[in-house]
């Protein structure tokens, strides 16, 4: 029965499920980036320039494609459980999905993958707390929410690359791996003179090779060491269902994904913040995570 629950708990952690990617904005085929040149009165993202084939790491090919789905077993009233394989790999990659716990230090993060009417009213709540956090962005959030980006920029947070059509890393060859963290990387320099240097792969999904790719460009893999089930926008259970989750999920060291598509976490988010800080926790930004 053990062993059935923690696959059952697998399963339920994939995050930014395929449900989250079929939904309302269909990544696959709307708003597709094209390369285009940039403007030349402006300065040019440090990745900007995709490399080619006959210039990537000769180890690159050798590494294992095996896709892996990211999912961990919970421990009640402890940190959650990853595999020896995991971490191996996570600390191999210099990846992030749980810091130290001597501090109670706690790490938030949201994935936007859509537009839900909810980024606003997280934002009040963030702010109001003097919390920051870290929002995964798509290239069609960006195209089509470039107001609400703006401000997460403007209110000290962090924004992450969630790639421009939220594709399953390891299904795609090294150039695509390339153009889907670029183009969105590129056009988001250009809109704020930020380079992005925090990647959330797609539905959790990864491979070594995808590490090894990512991480050459510059960018810091951040998975996750708490979730739930909140994307499904027609199945909310209500602000104290998410409420109540997130009490039974905190751990030092929590690196939390919530999806800003759900309603019960926009109405729940104070108390969550508000719970965290009476136990003790101190949400820190990933530029501190440790």
């Amino acid at each position: 029965m053990k062993y059935i629950s923690f696959l059952l708990t697998l399963f339920l952690l994939i995050g930014c499920t395929n449900t989250e990617q079929n939904s309302k904005e269909n990544f696959q085929t709307e708003t597709d980036i094209q390369a285009t040149e940039t403007p030349s009165d402006k300065t040019e993202s440090p990745k900007s320039t995709i490399e080619s084939e006959g210039t990537k790491p000769a180890t690159a090919a050798a590494l294992s494609n095996k896709t892996e789905g990211w999912g961990f077993r919970p421990m009640a009233g402890a940190r959650p459980e990853f595999t020896a394989g995991q971490i191996s790999l996570m600390e191999k990659s210099n990846s992030i999905y749980m810091g130290s716990d001597e501090d109670k230090s706690i790490y938030l993060t949201f994935d936007e993958g859509y537009e839900n009417g909810y980024t606003a009213p997280i934002l009040d709540t963030l702010k109001k707390n003097n919390v920051t956090a870290a929002f995964f962005i798509t290239g069609p959030y960006l195209d089509k929410n470039l107001d609400l980006v703006r401000r997460m920029v403007d209110e000290g947070h962090i924004v992450g690359n969630h790639t421009v059509k939220h594709l399953s890393l390891p299904s795609l060859n090294d150039s695509e791996i390339e153009r889907e963290l670029i183009e969105l990387d590129r056009k988001f320099y250009n809109m704020f003179g930020i380079s992005m240097k925090y990647l959330r792969p797609p539905m959790g999904e990864y491979s070594e090779r995808t590490l090894f790719i990512s991480k050459n460009l510059g960018y810091t893999n951040v998975f996750w060491s708490f979730a739930y089930r909140d994307w499904e926008t027609d199945n909310q259970k209500g602000a104290d269902y998410a409420v109540e989750q997130f009490k039974k999920g905190l751990h030092g060291g929590g690196v939390i994904l919530l999806h800003a598509v759900s309603k019960d976490n926009a109405e729940g988010l104070e108390r969550m913040i508000e719970n965290a800080q009476a136990q003790g926790y101190i949400f820190k930004s990933l530029d501190e995570y440790k």
